[in-house]
């Protein structure tokens, strides 16, 4: 099994298309057909279902999958630890929740970028869960995600404590228990947010469920529909602070068992920290005790 081969598999299994695969990697279409072929044939077992409209990933194939992604990793960060001199450049791809990313981050990308501009520095924001996958698979090289988490791959540090709150627009009634919200519409982000689970926890321990849900992918989208009397939603304090002082936004506090939510910097255990990520992570820590 040559790595040439095992790139071709790899593009298929991505694309999900040989024709495809064979326009990504400037190749016939027979050669990439017959590179499959020969790599089932060695193998000893079926990598694809063919069907009319491309290809599906057998198990077993699934399973090459997840080796190939790891080889190709691993030769990566060969080259990475062989061209490092310790000066932090290169590129830096940092997961977050999109709360994080709105009001804890700035300052810190701010310095850090201002420190180290050889660093192409990159933000992706996500749920809690999108970025754990995110880090697992070394698409992403660090995150920002609400705790708390178990997984013996991963590093994870202590960054924030949040508050949670309920936040309405500024005419709502007080609200003291779970049934002054059973009835209303909940502003919520898609599944794998914490701070959505945090909600549907509370509801659930309260024996209630709620009315309805409205899915955003965006905050600004939330705390804009929040503020129009839409509905209601949970987040940080922090995030929507500013609203509250200026009025357009009111808080509700929640049991104090849902309340508090702290934020994690995870990165894996396996992974080699380049000097990029590591004068990240003391940055932060110089940050969070200041």
């Amino acid at each position: 099994m040559d790595l040439q081969t095992l790139k071709v598999f790899q593009t298929v299994a991505k694309l999900g298309s040989i024709s495809q695969a064979a326009r990504e990697l400037q190749y016939a279409q027979s050669n990439i057909t017959m590179k499959i072929q020969q790599l089932e044939a060695e193998l000893q077992t079926t990598l694809f279902y063919r069907h009319n409209r491309g290809t599906a990933l057998t198990a077993k194939g699934r399973m090459l999958l997840t080796y190939a992604e790891k080889i190709f990793h691993l030769i990566e960060e060969t080259k990475s630890v062989m061209n490092d001199d310790q000066s932090p450049k290169g590129p830096l791809m940092i997961g977050s929740m999109e709360t994080t990313a709105a009001v804890r981050l700035p300052v810190l990308f701010s310095k850090y970028l201002k420190n180290y501009p050889d660093v192409d520095l990159t933000l992706k924001t996500g749920s809690t869960k999108e970025n754990i996958l995110g880090v697992l698979n070394y698409k992403l090289d660090g995150a920002f995600v609400a705790g708390p988490i178990a997984n013996m791959e991963l590093i994870q540090k202590d960054v924030f404590e949040e508050e949670l709150i309920l936040v309405t627009n500024p005419v709502h009634s007080p609200i003291f228990t779970i049934e002054d919200i059973q009835d209303e519409t909940l502003l919520v982000f898609r599944p794998g947010c914490s701070y959505r689970e945090r909600l549907e926890q509370w509801f659930r321990t309260e024996g209630a469920c709620p009315k309805k849900m409205m899915e955003f992918g965006t905050l600004d989208g939330i705390i804009g529909c929040v503020t129009a009397g839409l509905g209601i939603s949970m987040l940080p304090q922090s995030v929507v602070a500013k609203q509250i002082t200026e009025g357009t936004l009111r808080q509700h506090q929640i049991p104090s068992s849902f309340s508090k939510v702290k934020t994690l910097f995870i990165y894996r255990k396996d992974k080699y920290l380049p000097s990029s990520l590591i004068k990240f992570i003391n940055m932060m820590d110089d940050l969070r005790e200041s």
